[in-house]
């Protein structure tokens, strides 16, 4: 089965699932743009909290800093990165924190809002204020990190989920998968 139809396949709660904005307890900046792909940089303190933004499953953890500027792979430009499949299909990725919680790791189910890692400065953001990168794609098979780390802009569901609203990019992330495909070609660095 390819991972589209996964995506298509993927049961839908009954309800409109719960969202949340996934930094808890800091204030914080986020644009509506991103280097060269879409994602968003949230920017806040070092240490502040990461929640899960819906309920779901982790996918992918990557609980070891590999990054170097001498080691510039693109898979390992996050750091310290989390993965999630949320309950709506929807893959949501966080990378740059300080710390993971030992409980999460593949498999692990996670409410909306639960606390899963600390902000920092982990992967090519050393040096850097400290941040989240947040992306929103679709399931694929590990390894496809130019499509995990953001292949829709997520800045009008933070707005939302910021303002207590439920706003699922469930049908955003179907139509650019039913766009490029499940695996598309790598643009950005």
């Amino acid at each position: 089965m390819c991972f589209g139809a996964l995506f298509a396949l993927t049961p839908r709660a009954f309800a409109s699932p719960d969202y949340v904005f996934p930094i808890a307890g800091c204030k914080t900046t986020y644009s509506k743009a991103h280097h060269d792909y879409p994602a968003t940089d949230i920017l806040t303190k070092k240490g502040c909290h990461f929640v899960a933004p819906t309920s779901g499953v982790i996918d992918e953890v990557n609980a070891v800093d590999e990054y170097s500027w001498k080691n510039n792979g693109g898979a390992l430009r996050g750091g310290l990165s989390i993965s999630m499949i949320g309950d709506d299909g929807v893959r949501y990725y966080g990378s740059h924190f300080s710390k993971i919680y030992k409980k999460v790791v593949p498999g692990y189910q996670v409410a909306a809002g639960e606390l899963i890692a600390l902000v920092g400065t982990s992967g090519d953001a050393a040096g850097l204020a400290p941040h989240v990168h947040f992306g929103i794609s679709w399931p694929t098979k590990a390894g496809i990190w130019w499509v995990r780390r953001g292949e829709i802009y997520p800045w009008k569901y933070l707005d939302a989920w910021k303002a207590g609203k439920d706003l699922s990019p469930a049908k955003e992330v179907s139509a650019k998968l039913k766009k490029v495909g499940t695996v598309p070609k790598r643009t950005g660095y």
